[in-house]
């Protein structure tokens, strides 16, 4: 689903019903509609399930009287809700599905692509290994350089570091911080290019992950922020969200072996990468950096496996931000999903020079 479908109050109520049930008819939809204040002619729902068939999400089974509509979420975690109808509420104000850690989580993010999505990113993959394999020492040596500088900048800028891209570039090469900023907004930015750096040094340490390779990608990251390495023994608040973490350690600990187990078992690359990216940022597993952690290990999984690294330099933080809160909140993945493949594409598009 893409973000920019606009849906009726309506269609929105439709579509989630339809998505909580195994299959329902007009009749079914405008008795739903009726029990919710709302009675309208059987020719508005027939529009209405045309808007939600046209945008892609339900699908329509059986014919003649026999019709009823499903919704096209593989998994329930993939169902659709809408970013900007959510976030009208406060943190306070919204129906929050899941306000602590859900351990049955890691069931619900089984079978995320289909094979046709599998193969359409393979085919998108082999346009950048393309482009690799064509390179020059010289020309790979600087898209590196590129990806450090904008992976750096743009992840720093996301947990709200204020360095443009231009003083990130002159910081890294030049070693020369820009005036009117912090200290520790250049120690992140540095942080981040040590982090990528050992990355790139070692990539197929990151064919299979551990709590060990997390946590080494954790303590570069931090180093010398006065945040504490190793997987955190208190609590920690996260803004914007009723969403709290687990308090204890050792609860901690199993839901970082399953993460690294599950990761581990996925056999698509991107979608491994897509697990990391969401499920350390869920778990927040340490005391800061959590977020970063889980960008600077998605790339590590996709380096490890031949595939296009992200430097995320397009994302908008806002709409970052909200699909991390939708799924802490719902454990929706859909919306975080299509941010971070628009991210794969975009990389693959820009990489070696591509688009610019």
């Amino acid at each position: 689903m893409s973000k920019e479908i606009t849906l009726t109050e309506r269609q929105k109520s439709i579509l989630a019903y339809i998505s909580e049930s195994e299959g329902v008819g007009n009749k079914d939809i405008r008795e739903f509609l009726r029990n919710s204040g709302e009675d309208v002619e059987r020719v508005t729902v027939v529009r209405d399930l045309d808007a939600l068939l046209s945008a892609g999400l339900i699908r329509k089974l059986g014919a003649g009287r026999g019709v009823s509509y499903q919704t096209t979420a593989k998994i329930p975690a993939l169902s659709y809700i809408d970013p900007d109808s959510y976030f009208t509420l406060g943190p306070d104000e919204r129906t929050v599905r899941y306000p602590s850690f859900n351990f049955s989580i890691f069931g619900m993010l089984r079978d995320i692509f289909d094979e046709e999505e599998r193969k359409k990113y393979e085919d998108l993959n082999r346009k950048y290994l393309e482009k690799y394999h064509a390179a020059s020492p010289v020309s790979l040596r600087k898209e590196f350089e590129r990806l450090t500088i904008e992976l750096s900048w743009k992840s720093s800028r996301i947990e709200g570091n204020t360095y443009s891209l231009i003083d990130t570039e002159i910081l890294i090469k030049e070693k020369k911080e820009a005036s009117g900023h912090k200290k520790e907004e250049a120690i992140m930015i540095l942080n981040h290019k040590s982090a990528f750096d050992f990355i790139l040094s070692k990539p197929e340490r990151f064919r299979e992950i551990s709590i060990a390779d997390i946590e080494a990608i954790h303590s570069l990251l931090v180093k010398d922020l006065g945040v504490e390495t190793g997987l955190r023994k208190g609590l920690v608040g996260i803004a914007g969200t009723a969403y709290r973490p687990l308090d204890n350690v050792h609860q901690i600990r199993e839901a970082m072996e399953k993460t690294s187990e599950v990761i581990n078992k996925e056999p698509f690359p991107v979608a491994k990468a897509l697990l990391a990216a969401m499920l350390i940022a869920y778990i927040q597993p340490f005391e800061d950096g959590n977020k970063r952690t889980s960008r600077l290990l998605a790339n590590a999984i996709l380096l490890a496996h031949g595939y296009c690294p992200l430097s995320f330099r397009s994302i908008d933080e806002a709409e970052y931000k909200k699909a991390v809160v939708l799924f802490y909140e719902q454990n929706n993945l859909r919306y975080f999903m299509e941010l971070f493949l628009e991210q794969f594409r975009f990389s693959v598009e820009n990489a070696f020079g591509g688009g610019e």
